[in-house]
């Protein structure tokens, strides 16, 4: 009898392990379709200025853009992300969202949120983009290879908080 038992305990156990990976996997599909619907990540591929302020953090800057110079001509891709390419544009989108969603699950956001270096030159690159024809024009003085930015005398006009 001992011979043939053991295959019948071989054949109970292999629906029960694939039972226990399908609700694994289940749950798995489960919990990130859920992440992606509460989070609202789909809203993130557009370009609704709104989008922006899914976090509550980003509501301030939010209100002081749609208070702002710029609310009726750029919103907040045409400033924050590169005009060069596709692939530029969706890899700083998906850096700065890391990022974000890092710094909101983990509760670690600054309470004065501050702009990063390479997210200031993408900022200074989409004001030349757009203001190019004028900026040609001005004679800039750069001290001991210090950079322009325009964001430095111009960080208001976005929006400022």
């Amino acid at each position: 009898m001992t011979e043939t038992s053991q295959p019948r305990q071989s054949r109970r156990r292999f629906p029960v392990l694939k039972l226990l990976v399908a609700v694994l996997i289940g749950t798995a599909l489960g919990s990130g379709v859920f992440a992606v619907n509460y989070s609202e990540a789909t809203s993130y591929l557009g370009t609704a200025p709104e989008t922006c302020a899914n976090c509550h953090v980003m509501q301030d800057h939010y209100d002081a853009w749609a208070a702002g110079s710029h609310a009726n001509v750029a919103t907040c891709n045409d400033c924050h992300l590169p005009h060069d390419s596709v692939v530029a544009k969706y890899y700083v989108k998906l850096d700065d969202g890391i990022r974000h969603t890092t710094a909101f699950t983990f509760g670690n956001y600054p309470d004065n949120i501050v702009i990063r270096d390479s997210s200031r030159e993408v900022v200074d690159s989409a004001c030349v983009y757009c203001h190019g024809a004028m900026t040609d024009t001005l004679m800039y003085t750069v001290k001991d290879g210090e950079s322009i930015s325009c964001v430095r005398c111009h960080s208001d006009v976005g929006h400022s908080i």
